[in-house]
């Protein structure tokens, strides 16, 4: 049979069709841990330290996780980000050594280990602190072998095998080392004030370590009689509101507003339509803020009252009242002072404050700035949350329960309080409430102020106090988003004094020792023996070595008292920067970056400022990068009641750590952010149009070699355009990226991919390709073109998707020249300045939008069943805007829009003709083409001589 004879199918093997096995599909779930496995045994970490040698340092300083349990995905989008971070700056040419670290000391293991202990019958008091901190050690290491494992199945590249740890000896010494610097320069103190406490936990707790939740509390009125009445207030009784009864037996004064307009009023009768009697009673005689009269006196049930006479603020200076409880268990004889009080308003309560300064820090304040002495406070709640024996006639009743399945609930000591206050005749009314009340963000369980010794770090006020060099350090930070500097300063200046002492068994030691006037010892040489001792035994040495060793033969043991407190596990974190950025060769002081979530404001962004501004004078970060909360796809926070939770592993197993790292770097990431199966299926559909774009390239680049390449100068237009393009999205890119933008740079890099080469570039040039004789120039530009676009795209992808850009990397052709053993040792390619042409991307922009009117009306004829695929079609093209039908006349109509012919004319378009709204000045009319299908190229064209036979171009490139 003659060639010009036989059927169209019988041409296939005369096409250049593009052939890779790269496959369609990713296979991530399985592909993924190959890939891990195999870039640890070529040592990849090891290539990108040694690659990177004498290049500028980069470093994103890790916050550390705490060693106490599986991935959520909010801990996989924080690493995800760092990640992106530090791939990208090492790609942009700097030595960017990711060093990730965790946080081993505090509650969150202690209380993990204590439950495991109850669960084998043992309590905590029961286990010698030693066997206890071993078990607290073991259970961190097994969590970071754990998470290792998990943060090295999302792609995360970084020194893993030589992370920091705070339970590493050497890292325990170094956190002394900052402790008594601070103790050295004079900045550290044991006082006496109210603090946070968890009684189910026995612990202070800062104010990091708190959240708020509803809480239901029993509120009561009660009143306080006064020891000599002021003239015309006999028999006058001052009012309080509390919504902690349990306090009342701590109750030291009452504080009044000096602007707050009070009066006396009497109680003339009360409700009769109740089934029990209120404790008001008609002739009650009782001072309140005026503007709360009318509601204290519907909470006690009175039906009628009358105001006698103002009482200025004046005559209730000096007085004394009567305790509420006096006589109660014979004691609370003494007199509780009346004290003006700045915080008192009369927006609620009674306009009287109830003033118990152990339990509350406006109380305390209010106390000693009334030049009251500080030992008269009282201890009357001990660690356990219960009454101790200055709480006379309560002792043992407990606050709030702290064992059993009731831990955190309200204990006996309300009932009992307000019992006593009933038979003294000293309650007015009480009820209940339920408002917002800190609760301690590990066991869930409410707390409470308790006055009791602790030892702090002076934030101080004024010139050369650590406040000032801290909010002077937060103005020297860049922050990402900008309004965290507002977010950072405001905490600093309203934060009290550093609570660092900690009432727990693991963690770093207070190594001081208080001489007997309550002065912590300061001696260089005792300092250096504790920091060695720690060094080679860890935070055991301090609890475990003779006084006498640390002291020296300089003191007597016995006029010492050794602190056995441990520090505040915020403290251990703010010390990262000190054992880790200053003591490694890799890595340098300050950081470049800390990148956190939100919350990290009043945690470890503070904890680091305070401590790298007490010790060295600046903050140890440079700039400050934050992040939202993962949120499901209702926007509502995960949790295991709602049945809502996502796990990175589930979506590593379904999915593949490349769609959860498109996820990560698809979202707005400074805001809360929403995942879910459609969500990360949005994902996978980016993911797959991008991977088959890729594919494109690598098949379309089969047998490609250099004698193929093609000067810029000498390519067609439209090579020159899409050049043009790639310069202008990998600046877009490359500036995202340095912008921390991830989102910005992934949508630029998917909608070239996409619409720029996938929907249009490759779709005109699909002819070309597979057609043209492989000496035409018009083909060896467009695999030139293809060469150099799969070069730089695989570069862009690899820090968002490192596993299939180590992938489609792998498949390089050949002919692309000498590879690298990964393509993460490559940096990001340099696009030259001269493929840069704003007036052909402006001609190419015109032509692109006639383009969309020309398949836009195929489209419709299609839908209509008058054509089938694009080559059927004749397009003819009406404009009416010389100058951009000048534009048009200079290109290949058919070629661009990918049919067999096209016809451009001037003038009145033909009724029918397609439009968009856009292109007002273009329309277009399908036809049938004319002619006869070429067997190869498959174009309907006047020159193919019948059916199934060549074109005239197919017939030269088969010769």
């Amino acid at each position: 049979m003659a060639d010009d004879q036989r059927s169209k199918n019988d041409y296939k093997d005369t096409l250049f069709l593009p052939a890779t096995d790269f496959p369609m599909r990713g296979g991530l779930p399985k592909k993924e841990p190959q890939m891990i496995t195999r870039w640890d045994e070529m040592g990849l970490y090891a290539m990108l330290r040694a690659d990177a040698k004498d290049r500028e340092k980069f470093v994103l300083h890790d916050g550390p996780p705490y060693a106490n349990g599986h991935l959520h995905m909010g801990t996989a989008l924080n690493k995800t980000i760092k990640d992106l971070i530090v791939r990208t700056r090492q790609m942009a040419g700097f030595d960017a050594n990711y060093v990730p670290g965790w946080d081993c000391h505090g509650l969150p293991i202690e209380w993990k280990v204590e439950e495991a202990f109850r669960g084998k019958g043992r309590k905590k008091g029961d286990v010698p602190p030693s066997e206890f901190r071993e078990e607290c050690r073991a259970y961190a290491a097994k969590w970071i072998d754990i998470q290792r494992t998990e943060f090295k199945r999302l792609g995360i590249e970084g020194d893993w095998w030589n992370p920091y740890k705070t339970m590493d000896f050497t890292t325990e010494a170094a956190i002394v080392r900052e402790f008594l610097t601070f103790v050295e320069k004079g900045l550290v103190y044991r006082g006496s004030k109210p603090i946070m406490w968890s009684p189910v936990e026995q612990t202070a707790l800062a104010e990091a370590e708190i959240e708020y939740h509803d809480h239901q509390s029993t509120t009561i009125w009660v009143k306080f009689p006064f020891v000599q009445a002021p003239e015309g207030l006999e028999g006058a009784q001052v009012v309080i509101w509390t919504t902690t009864p349990w306090t009342i037996p701590a109750n030291r004064a009452v504080c009044y507003g000096e602007g707050i307009s009070y009066g006396l009023y009497e109680v003339e009768s009360v409700r009769q339509d109740l089934e029990f009697a209120p404790f008001a009673a008609p002739g009650d005689r009782l001072i309140l803020a005026d503007s709360l009269a009318e509601e204290v006196f519907g909470a006690a049930f009175v039906d009628t009252f009358k105001r006698i006479e103002d009482v200025p603020a004046t005559k209730l200076s000096g007085a004394k009242l009567k305790h509420p409880l006096n006589g109660h268990a014979d004691s609370y004889d003494f007199d509780v002072h009346m004290l003006s009080g700045d915080h008192v308003t009369d927006d609620a309560g009674t306009g009287f404050v109830h003033t118990a300064p152990s339990h509350g820090q406006e109380d305390y304040f209010a106390w000693l700035g009334a030049g009251l002495p500080l030992d008269a406070i009282p201890y009357t709640v001990g660690p356990d949350g219960a009454y101790t024996d200055e709480a006379p006639g309560f002792e043992g009743r407990q606050v709030f329960r702290t064992e059993g399945k009731k831990a955190g609930k309200d204990g006996d000591a309300n009932p009992e309080v307000i019992k006593a206050l009933v038979e003294k005749g000293s309650l007015l009314a009480r009820g209940r409430l339920k408002h917002s009340y800190p609760h301690s963000w590990r066991s869930k369980a409410p707390v409470l102020f308790r006055n009791t010794p602790q030892w702090f770090i002076r934030v101080g006020q004024g010139e050369g106090s650590l406040r000032e060099t801290a909010l002077k350090a937060i103005d020297e930070t860049t922050f990402y988003p900008p309004s965290g500097v507002n977010r950072l300063r405001g905490m600093v200046e309203q934060r009290p004094d550093w609570l660092v002492s900690r009432q727990r068994a693991w963690g770093v030691p207070i190594t001081l020792f208080v001489d007997k006037s309550g002065e912590p010892l300061v001696d260089e040489a005792v300092n250096k023996r504790i920091y060695d001792a720690v060094a080679e035994k860890g935070a055991d040495a301090w609890f475990d070595t003779p006084d006498a060793e640390f002291l020296g033969d300089k003191y007597d043991p016995a006029d010492f008292e050794k602190v056995t407190d441990i520090l505040d596990v915020w403290f251990d974190s703010g010390c990262t920067h000190a054992f880790t950025l200053e003591d490694r060769d890799d890595l340098q002081w300050p950081a470049d970056l800390y990148m956190e979530g939100s919350d990290q404001h009043r945690g470890w962004f503070q904890s680091s400022l305070l401590e790298g501004c007490g010790t060295r004078g600046r903050a140890p970060y440079k700039a400050i990068f934050t992040h939202g909360f993962v949120l499901d796809d209702k926007g509502l926070k995960m949790s295991k009641s709602l049945g809502n939770v996502m796990l990175p592993e589930q979506v590593t197993q379904k999915f593949g750590a490349d769609i959860l790292r498109i996820w990560v770097a698809s979202s707005d990431v400074q805001e809360d952010i929403r995942v879910g199966d459609e969500i990360l299926g949005s994902a996978v559909d980016a993911y797959r149009k991008l991977r088959n774009t890729l594919r494109y390239l690598l098949s379309g680049l089969d047998g490609y070699t250099e004698e193929e390449r093609v000067d810029v100068a000498d390519m067609p237009e439209l090579e020159r355009y899409i050049l043009h393009r790639l310069h202008e999205v990998n600046e877009k890119i490359r500036a995202s990226f340095d912008a921390y933008n991830f989102k910005a740079a992934w949508r630029a890099l998917s909608e070239f991919a996409i619409q720029d080469l996938s929907a249009f570039y490759f779709d005109i040039r699909k002819d070309c390709l597979y057609c043209d004789a492989p000496s035409s120039l018009k083909r060896r530009a467009n695999r030139t073109v293809m060469a150099i676009l799969l070069d730089h795209l695989v570069r862009l992808l690899a820090p968002v998707c490192p596993f299939t850009a180590e992938e489609v990397y792998d498949h390089f052709p050949a002919g692309l020249g000498e590879k690298k053993p990964s393509v993460h040792l490559l940096q990001f390619a340099d696009v030259p300045g001269s493929y840069r042409d704003e007036a052909l991307a402006e001609r190419w922009q015109k032509l692109r939008g006639i383009r969309r009117v020309i398949t836009g009306a195929i489209e419709e004829k299609r839908n209509e069943k008058l054509i089938g695929a694009s080559l059927e079609a004749a397009s003819g093209v009406v404009i009416d805007d010389p100058a951009l039908a000048d534009l048009a006349a200079s290109v290949d109509l058919a070629e661009l829009s990918i049919t067999s012919q096209a016809t451009l004319a001037n003038g009145q378009a033909p009724d029918g003709a397609h439009r968009l709204p856009d292109q007002p000045n273009v329309a277009v009319s399908i036809s049938k083409a004319a002619g006869e299908k070429c067997g190869r190229c498959w174009r309907v064209l006047p020159d193919v001589p019948e059916d199934g036979a060549l074109c005239g171009r197919c017939a030269d490139a088969t010769k």
